[in-house]
């Protein structure tokens, strides 16, 4: 990790972008500036008192002038929308194929755990030339997951998920920071992003401590907690099935549709009572108090893992 820059060294594909974008919002920040401010300086000499310059009103006025100080700043404003809007969408819709890290910050530190079941304490080990997905969630307060050296920074918040992609380029080391303030211990909740070779990346996976992947463990929780009793083809209660309905829309009473996505299924585990399946009655007990967020995590790592081995209807 290198010294202190004014910039950070561009390490992820979406930095580069990120910067453009920053120079020309000062470009047209200071271009607003310079036929704001000039010409103010510019009358202020020229009408300040005691001056002898002509205080008459004009004969009339300009329309071309009139049109081109509304129309010129209209057109480069839409145009930086656009351009933000662009850079916006690119950088909150991640690949398809990208890795999959879950996040649970808590102060003051960072706990990740990779799919094949490597956890981390405020370290991220990650391939160069691969896209990286995070799933973030909270145990506690608001906090806020910060590279600068891959233009990357996500707030992660308590009860729901929140997630940020990016693609490094350059193999090293680089800060992590939460860049919200999370406490009294806030300034050392730090750490580091190492980007390496995709071979070596493989090999450090595999050595230490390695627990099973996410979706074994989800597996084992879905049995233990005695889901695959009521919500499995074999279930003895009448339950809405899981296979298949990960990332799907599925019917609920009185809302219509909802997808399955990760919140959802949070939330439904947390809190049916929220949003039940259309045609089933309320019988589910909630986990709430009785499983952490990890633990939460991998169940919902299994379910969409799950959803993608079930065959297309």
């Amino acid at each position: 990790m290198n010294a202190f820059q004014l910039f950070p060294e561009q390490a992820s594909s979406g930095a580069r972008e990120v910067d453009w974008l920053t120079f020309g919002l000062v470009a047209v920040t200071g271009f607003y500036f310079l036929i704001v401010f000039l010409p103010l300086v510019y009358f202020s000499v020229r009408y300040r008192v005691g001056s002898k310059a002509s205080r008459e009103n004009p004969a009339r006025g300009s329309n071309l002038i009139e049109a081109s100080w509304t129309i010129i700043p209209a057109i480069m404003s839409l145009g930086l929308f656009g351009w933000g809007a662009a850079v916006y969408f690119h950088l909150r819709k991640a690949p398809a194929d990208a890795l999959r890290v879950n996040v649970v910050a808590k102060q003051w530190m960072w706990k990740l755990q990779h799919a094949e079941g490597k956890r981390e304490i405020n370290e991220l080990h990650i391939p160069i030339g691969r896209a990286v997905r995070l799933i973030m969630t909270s145990q506690d307060v608001i906090h806020s997951f910060f590279v600068p050296a891959f233009r990357a920074k996500q707030d992660v918040i308590p009860g729901t998920y929140t997630s940020e992609w990016f693609k490094p380029t350059r193999a090293g080391e680089y800060h992590l920071f939460c860049a919200e303030y999370c406490g009294t211990e806030h300034s050392q909740m730090i750490g580091r992003v190492v980007v390496m070779q995709p071979a070596e990346y493989q090999r450090w996976l595999t050595v230490g401590n390695v627990d099973v992947s996410m979706v074994e463990s989800g597996r084992r929780l879905f049995t233990q907690l005695g889901c695959s009793g009521c919500h499995m083809g074999s279930g003895s209660v009448r339950a809405p099935r899981l296979e298949g309905i990960f990332g799907k829309p599925v019917p609920v009473q009185g809302d219509g549709f909802v997808v399955a996505d990760e919140r959802y299924i949070r939330d439904s585990i947390l809190m049916p009572a929220a949003q039940i399946s259309a045609g089933y009655e309320n019988l589910m007990p909630t986990f709430k108090g009785h499983i952490t967020e990890s633990d939460l995590m991998q169940l919902i790592e299994y379910l969409r893992i799950l959803s993608a081995d079930a065959p297309r209807p």
